[in-house]
């Protein structure tokens, strides 16, 4: 079972990349494209280049989890313009994106505030 906590370090691949890749093919982008090592128990999301699909790829200590969402219409509505190879989003931002909002045009408050 998956547990998506505020906690979580959520990797967004910029680049779209070929959806016939599994496990192992998005472990070695994570590695040689992310610089990021897929064994972290970080959120790796990516997409395919027609925008219409996403893939999830964690790791949780026994083995490697790997999530697909293909959207029933239309395409992804926004998408990182970013130059480097990843964006970093938070749990908030990734639900958002999981239902085909703009993660970038909703105010969401913090996840902890002081009591006064």
């Amino acid at each position: 079972m998956l547990q998506l906590t505020p906690q979580m370090r959520i990797y967004l691949a910029v680049q779209p990349v070929d959806f016939r890749c599994g496990i192992d093919g998005l472990a070695r982008i994570c590695r040689q494209t992310l610089d990021a090592d897929p064994f972290s128990g970080v959120l790796f999301v990516f997409r395919n280049r027609r925008g219409t699909a996403l893939k999830i790829l964690i790791y949780d200590g026994q083995g490697f989890w790997l999530c697909m969402k293909r959207f029933s219409k239309g395409k992804l509505n926004w998408w990182p313009a970013h130059t480097d190879t990843v964006c970093h989003l938070t749990v908030s931002k990734l639900h958002i994106l999981l239902w085909n909002g703009n993660p970038e045009s909703v105010v969401i408050p913090a996840d902890f505030r002081q009591v006064a």
